[in-house]
Order: structure tokens, then sequence, then C-alpha cells
């Protein structure tokens, strides 16, 4: 059955498309080299192609699909190596944005700290808690932390392409527990004030990840 989106849901419409292709290649709905093709997406959502064309085009400037000829859109298949580019980035932008986070600390994020740790500890005690919502959670409040819109959007869009390309979610057993530990550091450094120390903790959590990457994709 199509899905159908009416003039009240539009904010606006290439948006709304956008996300909502992104959120499907990063659910895996449409995986490494599956085609997306203007029409059949455009029945689906009960749109015209335009903004379908415009959303496509977003996704291809982020490297999330790629146009092949005689084929057209198809969902991007990145290399190990570039993964670990993407890695190398997010240790110099992360770190800085948990630095800033730091030394701009003030009520309101310690309050937000602390409703996150507690929910991040209910995690790893008793299972309760969806654990890649926290993930997203811990990488929201970084990013608005940080006082850097710039920074905070660089870091989304770098976060997204490692959620969808490198399945790190299916890495090492204990991966996912021990990166909620590793977060916990950075957001206790945060919320003490402690740049240097939230700095070099997200560091640390960072070449962890790298390596459970490796790990996984060596097995």
């Amino acid at each position: 059955m199509a899905e159908t989106w009416t003039q009240e849901d539009l904010s606006p419409i290439r948006d709304k498309v956008y996300a909502y292709l992104k959120d499907a290649i990063l659910r895996g709905e449409y995986k490494a080299g599956d085609r997306l093709v203007e029409r059949v997406l455009a029945e689906k959502l009960n749109i015209s192609r335009t903004p379908i064309r415009e959303a496509l085009f977003r996704l291809e400037t982020q490297r999330f699909v790629r146009t092949v000829p005689r084929k057209g859109v198809v969902v991007n298949e990145i290399t190990q190596a570039e993964i670990l580019e993407v890695f190398m980035i997010l240790a110099s932008l992360e770190s800085l944005a948990a630095r800033l986070a730091a030394q701009k600390v003030n009520d309101a994020i310690i309050a937000e700290i602390d409703q996150l740790m507690a929910e991040m500890e209910e995690a790893l005690s008793d299972g309760g808690g969806d654990e890649v919502e926290l993930n997203v959670k811990y990488n929201e409040l970084i990013g608005r932390a940080s006082g850097n819109p710039k920074l905070h959007e660089m870091l989304v869009d770098l976060k997204d392409y490692v959620r969808a390309f490198s399945n790190l979610s299916s890495a090492l057993p204990g991966r996912t527990k021990a990166a909620l530990r590793e977060h916990q550091d950075v957001l206790s450094a945060i919320r003490s004030g402690e740049a240097d120390l939230a700095e070099n903790f997200t560091r640390i959590h960072l070449e962890k990840s790298r390596k459970a990457y490796m790990s996984r994709s060596q097995a």
C-alpha cells in the first residue's frame, strides 16, 4: 500500500523524502547495490518525481548513493579504507566537540547528562533501554553541547555514514555495552568541565570502535 504525504506533512517535501530515504538506508531496508528508482519511489510515496530526484542528489553528495551508467541510482558500496578515513576524521571532530562541551557546560546540559547517564546505567544493569537510541541521544547531546552548530551538523553526517556502512552494531560480542561505558566516561568528564579528559576519552572510544570494526570486517 502506498504511503501518502499531504501538504500538511511537508517540511518541505524534499527534506522529508531525504530523511525517509536516508533512514531506510540506515535501517538496512535498502542495502549496498540496491537500485533506487525514481518512478517506484514516487508511486510508493504518492508524490511527484521532483522531490525524489532532489533527495537522491543530496544523498549522492553525501555518498550514500551513486549513479551507475545504464543502471541508475544505487545504494553505495563503501570500502574498508573509506570507513577508516571517516574514523580518522571523527577522532578529530568528535574529540573537539567533547572538549568544547566541557568548556561550555552549564546547568541545563548537566541535567541532560544526568538523565542520559541514568538511562545508560539502566541499560547496562538490566538490559533495559534501546542501545541504538541511547547512542543517538549521546551523539546529539555532545553535538549540541559543543555550541557549534556546523560542527554538530558535520558529526551527524559522519556518524550516519559509519552507521549505514560499517555494521558496527554486529561488531564484537559485548562491544555495544562497552561503548556505553565509554560514553559514560566522556559524559562524566564533560559534566565536570574537564576538557582534556573529555577529549582523551573520546579519542579512546573512537579508537576502540575502529578496532571493533576492523575485527568484524576481518572475521
